[in-house]
Protein backbone atom coordinates (compact mmCIF):
# COMPACT_ATOMS: atom_id res chain seq x y z
CA UNK A 1 0.00 0.00 0.00
CA UNK A 2 1.05 3.69 -0.89
CA UNK A 3 2.82 5.40 1.96
CA UNK A 4 1.30 8.99 1.88
CA UNK A 5 4.02 11.65 2.24
CA UNK A 6 2.18 15.35 1.55
CA UNK A 7 -1.56 16.91 1.35
CA UNK A 8 -3.00 19.68 -0.28
CA UNK A 9 -5.76 21.43 1.67
CA UNK A 10 -8.68 23.84 0.49
CA UNK A 11 -10.72 25.53 3.10
CA UNK A 12 -10.78 23.00 6.07
CA UNK A 13 -10.54 19.70 3.84
CA UNK A 14 -7.28 17.65 2.60
CA UNK A 15 -8.52 17.84 -1.34
CA UNK A 16 -5.33 15.73 -2.74
CA UNK A 17 -2.96 13.44 -1.82
CA UNK A 18 0.44 12.85 -2.11
CA UNK A 19 2.17 8.60 -2.27
CA UNK A 20 5.92 8.56 -1.69
CA UNK A 21 8.35 7.25 -0.11
CA UNK A 22 11.11 8.21 2.31
CA UNK A 23 14.37 6.96 4.13
CA UNK A 24 17.03 8.03 6.10
CA UNK A 25 20.47 6.29 6.13
CA UNK A 26 23.54 6.53 8.03
CA UNK A 27 26.75 6.71 6.60
CA UNK A 28 27.21 2.88 7.52
CA UNK A 29 24.04 1.44 5.04
CA UNK A 30 21.65 1.30 7.93
CA UNK A 31 18.38 2.80 7.72
CA UNK A 32 17.03 4.63 10.96
CA UNK A 33 13.54 5.79 9.30
CA UNK A 34 11.74 4.80 6.63
CA UNK A 35 8.62 5.58 5.09
CA UNK A 36 6.97 3.05 1.92
CA UNK A 37 9.27 1.01 -0.37
CA UNK A 38 12.72 2.44 0.40
CA UNK A 39 14.31 -0.70 -2.26
CA UNK A 40 12.09 0.33 -5.10
CA UNK A 41 14.34 1.59 -8.43
CA UNK A 42 14.04 4.97 -9.00
CA UNK A 43 16.07 7.80 -10.96
CA UNK A 44 17.53 10.00 -9.18
CA UNK A 45 17.76 12.37 -12.10
CA UNK A 46 19.65 15.73 -11.24
CA UNK A 47 19.47 14.88 -7.80
CA UNK A 48 22.58 13.46 -8.45
CA UNK A 49 24.68 16.05 -10.60
CA UNK A 50 27.39 16.53 -7.50
CA UNK A 51 28.76 12.75 -7.58
CA UNK A 52 28.61 13.41 -10.78
CA UNK A 53 31.04 16.88 -10.12
CA UNK A 54 33.65 14.42 -8.15
CA UNK A 55 36.08 13.18 -10.70
CA UNK A 56 36.21 17.06 -12.22
CA UNK A 57 37.75 18.00 -8.86
CA UNK A 58 39.66 14.91 -7.16
CA UNK A 59 41.53 14.33 -11.11
CA UNK A 60 43.03 18.23 -10.28
CA UNK A 61 41.27 19.67 -13.17
CA UNK A 62 38.79 21.85 -11.30
CA UNK A 63 41.83 23.40 -9.68
CA UNK A 64 44.19 23.49 -13.13
CA UNK A 65 41.21 25.48 -14.86
CA UNK A 66 40.59 27.70 -11.91
CA UNK A 67 36.92 26.73 -11.11
CA UNK A 68 35.88 28.94 -7.99
CA UNK A 69 32.64 28.10 -5.60
CA UNK A 70 30.27 29.56 -8.19
CA UNK A 71 31.86 27.76 -11.05
CA UNK A 72 31.46 24.22 -8.80
CA UNK A 73 28.25 24.80 -7.47
CA UNK A 74 27.02 25.45 -11.11
CA UNK A 75 28.36 21.86 -11.66
CA UNK A 76 25.92 20.62 -9.18
CA UNK A 77 23.49 22.64 -10.05
CA UNK A 78 19.32 22.10 -11.30
CA UNK A 79 19.78 26.12 -12.12
CA UNK A 80 16.93 28.51 -13.04
CA UNK A 81 18.88 30.14 -16.16
CA UNK A 82 19.34 33.64 -14.59
CA UNK A 83 22.24 36.03 -15.83
CA UNK A 84 24.56 35.24 -13.18
CA UNK A 85 24.26 31.10 -13.86
CA UNK A 86 24.65 31.45 -17.49
CA UNK A 87 27.83 33.62 -16.97
CA UNK A 88 29.07 30.95 -14.99
CA UNK A 89 28.51 28.20 -17.18
CA UNK A 90 30.22 30.75 -19.82
CA UNK A 91 33.11 31.10 -17.54
CA UNK A 92 33.90 27.15 -17.17
CA UNK A 93 33.61 26.74 -20.92
CA UNK A 94 36.16 29.47 -21.35
CA UNK A 95 38.65 28.02 -18.87
CA UNK A 96 38.61 25.35 -20.95
CA UNK A 97 39.15 27.09 -23.98
CA UNK A 98 35.25 26.30 -25.31
CA UNK A 99 31.66 27.77 -25.82
CA UNK A 100 28.33 27.20 -26.03
CA UNK A 101 28.41 25.44 -29.07
CA UNK A 102 30.21 21.93 -27.39
CA UNK A 103 27.19 22.15 -24.98
CA UNK A 104 24.78 18.73 -25.70
CA UNK A 105 22.12 19.30 -23.26
CA UNK A 106 19.59 20.92 -25.61
CA UNK A 107 18.35 24.28 -24.93
CA UNK A 108 15.03 25.48 -23.28
CA UNK A 109 13.84 28.82 -21.89
CA UNK A 110 15.35 30.19 -18.47
CA UNK A 111 13.20 28.43 -15.83
CA UNK A 112 13.29 31.41 -13.80
CA UNK A 113 9.92 33.58 -15.32
CA UNK A 114 11.59 36.85 -14.90
CA UNK A 115 14.87 36.19 -16.68
CA UNK A 116 12.37 34.41 -19.40
CA UNK A 117 11.01 37.34 -19.86
CA UNK A 118 13.97 40.13 -19.54
CA UNK A 119 15.60 37.17 -22.03
CA UNK A 120 12.19 37.49 -24.61
CA UNK A 121 12.11 41.35 -24.28
CA UNK A 122 15.52 41.45 -25.95
CA UNK A 123 14.24 40.07 -28.83
CA UNK A 124 16.72 36.98 -28.51
CA UNK A 125 16.02 33.51 -27.75
CA UNK A 126 17.39 31.05 -25.65
CA UNK A 127 20.95 29.21 -25.70
CA UNK A 128 22.59 25.73 -24.10
CA UNK A 129 23.85 28.31 -21.62
CA UNK A 130 19.89 28.60 -20.39
CA UNK A 131 19.73 24.90 -20.08
CA UNK A 132 19.43 24.04 -16.02
CA UNK A 133 21.95 21.35 -16.45
CA UNK A 134 24.50 23.78 -18.51
CA UNK A 135 26.80 24.00 -15.47
CA UNK A 136 27.00 20.08 -15.34
CA UNK A 137 27.60 19.68 -18.90
CA UNK A 138 30.50 22.67 -18.73
CA UNK A 139 31.99 20.67 -16.19
CA UNK A 140 32.23 17.43 -17.93
CA UNK A 141 34.06 19.24 -21.10
CA UNK A 142 36.33 20.78 -18.83
CA UNK A 143 37.11 17.30 -17.70
CA UNK A 144 37.19 15.92 -20.86
CA UNK A 145 39.62 18.71 -22.27
CA UNK A 146 42.26 18.70 -19.01
CA UNK A 147 42.45 15.21 -19.94
CA UNK A 148 43.14 16.63 -23.40
CA UNK A 149 39.75 14.34 -25.00
CA UNK A 150 37.70 15.13 -27.63
CA UNK A 151 34.42 16.15 -25.75
CA UNK A 152 32.40 15.68 -28.65
CA UNK A 153 29.34 12.81 -28.44
CA UNK A 154 30.24 13.31 -23.99
CA UNK A 155 26.54 12.56 -23.20
CA UNK A 156 26.84 8.87 -24.50
CA UNK A 157 27.71 6.04 -22.22
CA UNK A 158 30.59 5.01 -23.74
CA UNK A 159 32.33 7.99 -23.80
CA UNK A 160 35.38 8.05 -21.40
CA UNK A 161 34.32 10.66 -19.89
CA UNK A 162 30.66 9.05 -18.93
CA UNK A 163 32.28 6.12 -18.16
CA UNK A 164 34.45 7.70 -15.57
CA UNK A 165 31.62 9.50 -13.73
CA UNK A 166 29.21 6.66 -13.64
CA UNK A 167 31.62 4.57 -12.07
CA UNK A 168 31.81 7.24 -9.39
CA UNK A 169 27.97 7.12 -9.06
CA UNK A 170 28.07 3.52 -8.64
CA UNK A 171 30.98 4.11 -6.26
CA UNK A 172 29.45 6.60 -3.67
CA UNK A 173 25.90 4.92 -4.21
CA UNK A 174 27.28 0.90 -3.82
CA UNK A 175 24.63 0.55 -6.74
CA UNK A 176 25.06 -1.37 -10.03
CA UNK A 177 25.07 1.22 -12.97
CA UNK A 178 24.51 -0.41 -16.53
CA UNK A 179 22.15 -1.49 -19.49
CA UNK A 180 19.61 -2.95 -17.49
CA UNK A 181 18.77 -0.07 -15.18
CA UNK A 182 19.58 2.65 -17.76
CA UNK A 183 17.49 5.14 -19.33
CA UNK A 184 18.04 8.94 -20.87
CA UNK A 185 17.83 12.05 -18.83
CA UNK A 186 16.25 15.33 -19.69
CA UNK A 187 19.33 16.91 -20.91
CA UNK A 188 20.46 13.43 -22.85
CA UNK A 189 23.35 11.84 -20.20
CA UNK A 190 22.19 8.39 -18.63
CA UNK A 191 20.53 8.05 -15.70
CA UNK A 192 20.53 4.88 -13.60
CA UNK A 193 17.59 3.22 -11.65
CA UNK A 194 18.55 2.74 -7.92
CA UNK A 195 16.47 1.74 -4.67
CA UNK A 196 15.92 4.67 -3.02
CA UNK A 197 17.91 3.33 0.13
CA UNK A 198 21.66 3.79 -1.76
CA UNK A 199 20.77 7.44 -2.70
CA UNK A 200 20.56 8.15 0.86
CA UNK A 201 23.17 6.11 1.45
CA UNK A 202 25.23 7.92 -1.32
CA UNK A 203 24.22 10.92 0.26
CA UNK A 204 25.30 9.98 3.61
CA UNK A 205 28.66 9.09 2.75
CA UNK A 206 28.96 12.24 0.39
CA UNK A 207 28.25 14.18 3.39
CA UNK A 208 30.81 12.76 5.74
CA UNK A 209 33.74 11.16 3.40
CA UNK A 210 33.00 7.51 5.33
CA UNK A 211 33.20 4.96 2.82
CA UNK A 212 34.81 7.11 0.27
CA UNK A 213 38.56 6.68 -0.83
CA UNK A 214 40.62 9.80 0.37
CA UNK A 215 40.76 11.66 -2.54
CA UNK A 216 36.93 11.50 -3.20
CA UNK A 217 36.04 12.03 0.68
CA UNK A 218 38.47 15.86 -0.54
CA UNK A 219 36.37 16.64 -3.85
CA UNK A 220 32.96 15.79 -1.83
CA UNK A 221 34.02 17.93 0.89
CA UNK A 222 35.09 20.50 -1.49
CA UNK A 223 31.70 20.67 -3.31
CA UNK A 224 29.95 20.82 -0.10
CA UNK A 225 32.11 24.55 0.80
CA UNK A 226 31.11 25.39 -3.31
CA UNK A 227 27.58 24.79 -2.66
CA UNK A 228 27.24 26.32 1.07
CA UNK A 229 29.14 29.47 -0.35
CA UNK A 230 27.33 29.92 -3.25
CA UNK A 231 23.64 28.64 -2.65
CA UNK A 232 22.22 30.48 -5.30
CA UNK A 233 24.66 28.92 -7.88
CA UNK A 234 23.31 25.39 -7.10
CA UNK A 235 18.91 26.38 -7.90
CA UNK A 236 18.21 30.47 -7.93
CA UNK A 237 15.31 32.54 -6.86
CA UNK A 238 12.98 31.17 -4.64
CA UNK A 239 14.38 27.45 -5.08
CA UNK A 240 13.96 24.71 -2.44
CA UNK A 241 17.82 24.01 -2.19
CA UNK A 242 19.04 27.71 -2.53
CA UNK A 243 16.51 29.03 0.02
CA UNK A 244 17.18 25.86 2.00
CA UNK A 245 21.29 25.95 2.19
CA UNK A 246 21.02 30.22 1.93
CA UNK A 247 19.40 29.52 5.82
CA UNK A 248 21.38 26.84 6.95
CA UNK A 249 24.62 26.64 4.93
CA UNK A 250 27.20 23.88 5.68
CA UNK A 251 24.97 21.98 8.05
CA UNK A 252 22.93 20.66 4.81
CA UNK A 253 23.24 19.83 1.54
CA UNK A 254 20.28 19.37 -0.60
CA UNK A 255 19.40 18.66 -4.10
CA UNK A 256 16.20 18.34 -6.11
CA UNK A 257 15.51 15.83 -8.89
CA UNK A 258 12.89 15.48 -11.72
CA UNK A 259 10.05 13.42 -10.87
CA UNK A 260 9.62 14.26 -7.49
CA UNK A 261 12.98 13.52 -6.40
CA UNK A 262 14.87 14.92 -3.23
CA UNK A 263 18.14 13.84 -1.65
CA UNK A 264 20.31 15.62 1.38
CA UNK A 265 23.06 14.98 3.35
CA UNK A 266 23.49 15.90 6.69
CA UNK A 267 27.51 16.41 7.56
CA UNK A 268 27.47 16.50 11.33
CA UNK A 269 24.74 14.00 11.82
CA UNK A 270 26.44 11.66 9.22
CA UNK A 271 22.81 11.36 7.87
CA UNK A 272 21.65 11.19 4.46
CA UNK A 273 17.70 11.20 3.46
CA UNK A 274 16.07 10.40 0.12
CA UNK A 275 12.55 11.26 -0.97
CA UNK A 276 10.24 10.44 -4.16
CA UNK A 277 6.90 11.74 -4.40
CA UNK A 278 5.35 8.90 -7.18
CA UNK A 279 3.42 10.95 -8.88
CA UNK A 280 6.14 13.21 -9.39
CA UNK A 281 5.00 16.51 -7.64
CA UNK A 282 7.63 18.19 -6.53
CA UNK A 283 5.69 20.05 -3.96
CA UNK A 284 4.93 16.93 -2.40
CA UNK A 285 8.67 15.89 -2.05
CA UNK A 286 9.81 19.40 -1.04
CA UNK A 287 7.63 19.46 1.82
CA UNK A 288 8.51 15.71 3.24
CA UNK A 289 12.13 16.83 2.72
CA UNK A 290 11.98 19.83 5.26
CA UNK A 291 9.58 17.72 7.49
CA UNK A 292 12.61 14.80 7.70
CA UNK A 293 15.50 18.04 7.87
CA UNK A 294 13.69 19.37 11.26
CA UNK A 295 13.40 15.53 12.84
CA UNK A 296 17.00 14.52 11.97
CA UNK A 297 18.91 17.89 12.29
CA UNK A 298 20.66 18.91 15.12
CA UNK A 299 18.71 21.03 17.91
CA UNK A 300 20.60 24.08 17.05
CA UNK A 301 18.85 24.20 12.91
CA UNK A 302 15.57 22.67 14.28
CA UNK A 303 14.31 25.99 14.82
CA UNK A 304 15.02 27.87 11.73
CA UNK A 305 12.07 29.76 10.94
CA UNK A 306 12.83 29.42 7.13
CA UNK A 307 13.40 25.60 7.50
CA UNK A 308 10.10 25.53 9.15
CA UNK A 309 8.39 27.42 6.57
CA UNK A 310 9.50 24.98 4.01
CA UNK A 311 7.02 22.27 5.31
CA UNK A 312 4.34 24.22 4.61
CA UNK A 313 3.17 25.83 1.06
CA UNK A 314 0.43 28.53 1.15
CA UNK A 315 -1.27 28.10 -1.70
CA UNK A 316 -3.13 31.76 -3.43
CA UNK A 317 -5.49 31.85 -5.98
CA UNK A 318 -5.14 34.94 -8.81
CA UNK A 319 -6.23 37.02 -6.53
CA UNK A 320 -3.73 36.32 -4.10
CA UNK A 321 -6.19 35.23 -1.48
CA UNK A 322 -4.41 32.07 0.51
CA UNK A 323 -7.18 29.24 -0.19
CA UNK A 324 -5.02 26.27 1.49
CA UNK A 325 -1.60 25.11 1.67
CA UNK A 326 0.70 21.67 1.01
CA UNK A 327 2.06 20.30 3.83
CA UNK A 328 3.57 17.04 5.05
CA UNK A 329 1.56 14.44 5.85
CA UNK A 330 4.01 12.94 8.61
CA UNK A 331 5.09 14.18 12.03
Amino acid sequence: MDTIIAEATRGDRVESRHAGSAVVVDAAGRVVFALGDAERPTYPRSAVKSFLALPLVESGAAARLGLGDEELALACASHTGEPAHVAAASRMLARAGRDAACLECGVHWPVDDGAARALAGTGRGPSALHNNCSGKHAGFICLACDQGQDSTGYIHPEHPIMREVTAALADVTGAPHGPDNRGIDGCSIPTYAIPLRALAHGFARFGSGVGLGAERARAAARLRAAVAAAPFMVGGTNRFDTVLMQALGPAVFSKMGAEGIMAAALPEQGLGIAVKCHDGAPRAAEVAMAALLIRFLGPENRDNMVLAGLTRHSMRNWNGMIVGEVRAAFA
